[in-house]
């Protein structure tokens, strides 16, 4: 059942091959949501090796290492991030036409323009990092991003019709999320010390939510992940720039 719950977690995550899963059930993605923090740190493990094998030329690094990002995750939490800029910019701070806007799929200039500077951003920041003595810590930025999500979960309540928000916070335990925060703690004080500045950042990011919207959707969880790791990137950046 362990097994099972990691595979689903790849499988949604991620575009990495792993071995199919029979008798898909609803609730598989909440058992499965809890394995997260693991596969982010799939992916930074991932993304360290052109930081690593290639530290001398940081821009083909940096270059090599967000396709990879793209790639790997299959643009999912983009595209969370595309459709929520989008529905800010047309939803006027009203919730229920956030909603109306979200369900959109079409992607309209706030989200591209978006998106366009985020992928920017991600790009001069992973140059950076991978002139850096931190550089190690980008196996622990998607963790951490990922982490931080299954807080979200717990502290907000799902938005009407959100969707997998609502499915993902079905059997999530509290327990579950601080087993998870206590290695990434201890490992983050010795690798990367700079990244413990998600602690103090999810709880940011749950009080907006919850004043911006009162909730959170999928799409919104999307939207977490891609900024919570652009910050944890700058902080990885930032000490070496003091």
């Amino acid at each position: 059942m362990k097994l099972r719950g990691l595979i689903l977690a790849i499988q949604f995550l991620t575009r990495l091959p792993t071995p199919q899963v029979k008798d898909f059930r609803d609730d598989d993605l909440s058992r499965a949501a809890v394995y997260n923090p693991l596969v982010g740190a799939i992916i930074g493990a991932l993304l360290a090796l052109p930081l690593f094998l290639i530290a001398d030329r940081p821009w083909l690094a940096g270059a090599l290492a967000l396709l990879l990002w793209v790639w790997v995750t299959g643009a999912l939490h983009l595209d969370g991030l595309g459709d929520v800029a989008d529905a800010f910019g047309a939803a006027h701070r009203d919730p229920q036409r956030f909603l109306e806007v979200l369900k959109d799929p079409h992607m309209g200039v706030f989200g591209v323009v978006t998106l366009v500077m985020q992928l920017l951003l991600k790009f001069v920041l992973l140059t950076e990092l991978a002139a850096s003595p931190l550089w190690l810590g980008i196996v622990l930025v998607p963790a951490w991003a990922r982490w931080s999500t299954l807080w979200l979960i717990r502290l907000l309540p799902p938005l009407h019709g959100a969707g997998l928000a609502e499915r993902f916070s079905w059997q999530l335990s509290v327990r579950a999320v601080w087993l998870w925060a206590l290695p990434l703690a201890a490992v983050t004080a010795f690798v990367a010390w700079p990244l413990l500045l998600t602690l103090l950042l999810v709880p940011l990011v749950a009080v907006y939510w919850r004043k911006r919207l009162g909730g959170i959707s999928g799409d919104c969880l999307g939207a977490s992940i891609e900024v919570t790791e652009t910050l944890l990137l700058l902080a990885l950046v930032l000490p070496g720039n003091l």
